[in-house]
């Protein structure tokens, strides 16, 4: 059995509104064991003894049919979560800036993020696996951010959502024994 974190991307925001029980129950319905949702804005931890490929196809099946709407998410297991955490140079907790991290399930729309970030004056990036990207952001700027700006943009949206450090570590945490 492998425990896995999943990142739901545009779940409360954007008019799509899932209420976390409601979410849990249509969860329960899929090969999945301890399903847990953590804070409001689209993340679970589980185990699974499926493959992530497949829970994310699961998963995203699961949103479409029960919630209607065109579901993307993206699936990190246990170790992965940790190695992206570890590798991140930026603080969980700083009064200054925000840490985030943009996951993909392609890692070659992050390899564009990366280049086309990179141009972009100001900007700091940390590529810390193939399907993570880490950035800083001041503190009440981040919406203003360029690279915030870039990656929201609607070519990405099916590939790739972002998390704030700190909700990464409440995932890690939720999956500890």
């Amino acid at each position: 059995m492998t425990k896995y974190a999943v990142f739901l991307r545009g779940i409360n925001v954007g008019g799509i509104n899932i209420k976390m029980a409601d979410l849990r129950a249509a969860l329960q319905r899929l090969p999945v064991t301890g399903a847990k949702t953590l804070l409001a804005s689209g993340n679970f931890v589980c185990s699974a003894e499926v493959p992530a490929t497949e829970l994310k196809s699961l998963v995203e099946g699961c949103l479409r049919e029960n919630f209607g709407y065109d579901a993307w998410v993206v699936v990190l297991d246990q170790a992965r979560l940790e190695a992206v955490i570890a590798a991140c140079p930026y603080p969980a907790d700083s009064t200054e800036q925000h840490s985030y991290v943009t996951l993909s399930s392609d890692p070659a729309i992050l390899d564009e993020l990366e280049t086309l970030g990179g141009g972009l004056a100001g900007v700091e990036l940390a590529r810390l696996s193939p399907e993570a990207l880490a950035w800083p952001a001041p503190a009440g700027g981040t919406l203003d951010s360029p690279f915030s700006k870039l990656s929201a943009k609607a070519k990405y949206k099916s590939t790739t959502t972002t998390r704030n450090l700190r909700t990464l570590l409440k995932c890690r945490d939720a999956m500890a024994p």
